[in-house]
């Protein structure tokens, strides 16, 4: 297989037999997880009820740095929606009084920050819960061991697995790929799945890891997987934002973008969600550095986004969906993101999405909206599922997993199955689809 870089022969590099444990020091999980810098902090839900309200709410948010959540730019605040917003602990009052003067609605979420994130990883001083014999997929991994766990799957699946590399990330990380299917002819159907676009999202690389090893484990047993395998390969690209994810074990859980250096400015890092070469840097999307829907200084000038883009634009004959997964608001959503209008293939993208999220909600009854994501969400530009549609991939889906705020981006391990288990069921039966002809 001629891509990038083929790693069948770099297991030995692996000084571990089973799995992957270690790398401790590197990450704050002792005593004080993050050097406590969340500590008071608070998650507020806003809802503004009128116009007014609105404008109001985007003027507290000019004089006031705040961590917005949902939406993730003030520009997209809109009436009767609510506003999920980071706020640091010396700024907490002063908000407070100014959203009750002004009778805007709105509850705390998250009264200590700190302390939701110490419940979010068990709060562990030491990482012994996870087996030296076993891979524990119902806790959240740092890169490392997601990166040496994909050399064992390599390892130990060599008739089903594939690890490569498209190229490296802007401070030199490579960035692997697995590919998953049995060999049966050479130019098979595929589905491309990335998790972690976006490095506070830290449900997505535990969902790409889960459908690894889902795939792989139930490949023997349940037909409908092994005809999944035999007919498609599957892309799986678990860490897309490798730098990002890094930092946002490190030094600051809430990163959103890549780490680029952006000359002249001391912000860092593009929106790697804004960064694709269609209709780029329009609505939705900010030419500021310092923002998080930064759209970068040009299309593509993000090495994760351009590597990519130059893998599905090789291979666009072979792939037939393009899955990007996210968090958070539960939604299942297709193109358009940066306009208001009906793709094409309409009909059966619409059917696919809701068969999808029909059979998700079968697993523990969540309910999934689905739809466009410039009316599901908003008006986004620059995105990679439009990107993927623009270049003929024909079903481009992007999922917001779990939960609708509660938790947020902290999502708790204990909900890794359940969030796993149910999207599983969606992503099983989009790939199914593509082995039927749609005549809608």
């Amino acid at each position: 297989m001629n891509m990038a870089l083929t790693i069948t022969d770099l297991s030995s590099t692996v000084l571990f037999g089973c799995v992957i444990i270690f790398s401790t020091a590197l990450y704050p999980v002792d005593s004080y997880l993050y050097n406590n810098r969340y500590v008071g902090d608070q998650v507020f839900r806003i809802i503004p009820s009128s116009n007014t309200e609105v404008q109001a709410v985007k003027q507290l948010f000019q004089n006031l740095t705040v961590d917005l959540w949902q939406p993730n730019s003030a520009s997209l605040i809109r009436e009767n929606s609510p506003v999920d917003v980071h706020v640091g602990r010396n700024k907490t009052q002063w908000l407070r009084r100014h959203l009750h003067q002004a009778h805007i609605y709105y509850e705390v979420l998250i009264s200590n920050l700190q302390t939701q994130i110490e419940k979010q990883t068990g709060y562990r001083s030491s990482r012994k819960r996870r087996s030296e014999l076993q891979y524990d997929y119902e806790v959240y991994h740092p890169l490392e061991e997601i990166q040496s766990w994909m050399f064992e799957m390599n390892r130990t699946n060599p008739h089903l697995v594939d690890l490569f590399s498209i190229g490296q990330s802007y401070e030199g990380r490579p960035l692997y790929v697995l590919q998953l299917g049995k060999r049966t002819r050479p130019f098979k159907k595929a589905v491309w799945i990335d998790c972690g676009v976006h490095a506070r999202e830290w449900i997505g690389p535990a969902f790409c890891q889960w459908f690894v090893k889902e795939a792989l484990n139930s490949y023997q047993h349940d037909s409908s997987m092994r005809r999944l395998m035999n007919q498609l390969n599957f892309y799986i690209m678990p860490v897309f934002n490798v730098d990002g994810y890094h930092y946002s074990w490190k030094t600051d859980r809430f990163w959103r973008k890549t780490r680029s250096k952006i000359p002249k400015y001391h912000c860092r890092g593009v929106d790697a969600n804004r960064n694709w070469k269609v209709k780029w840097c329009d609505q939705g999307a900010s030419l500021h550095p310092c923002d998080d829907t930064y759209c970068g200084p040009f299309p593509e000038s993000e090495p994760e986004v351009k590597a990519v883009a130059k893998f599905l634009r090789k291979h666009r004959k072979q792939v037939k969906a393009y899955i990007s997964i996210h968090a958070y608001a539960q939604m299942l959503l297709y193109p358009y993101s940066y306009k208001y209008a009906t793709i094409p293939n309409f009909n059966c993208v619409e059917s696919a999405a809701q068969n999808a999220v029909s059979a998700l909600y079968s697993a523990y009854g969540v309910r999934y909206r689905y739809g466009p994501a410039s009316t599901t969400l908003y008006v986004s530009s620059g995105s990679s599922i439009d990107w993927a549609y623009k270049n003929g991939i024909s079903y481009a889906f992007a999922f917001e997993l779990r939960d609708t705020g509660y938790y947020g981006f902290l999502l708790p391990e204990a909900l890794i199955n359940p969030t796993c288990t149910e999207t599983m069921r969606a992503i099983k039966t989009i790939a199914s689809g593509l082995l039927k002809k749609c005549t809608k």
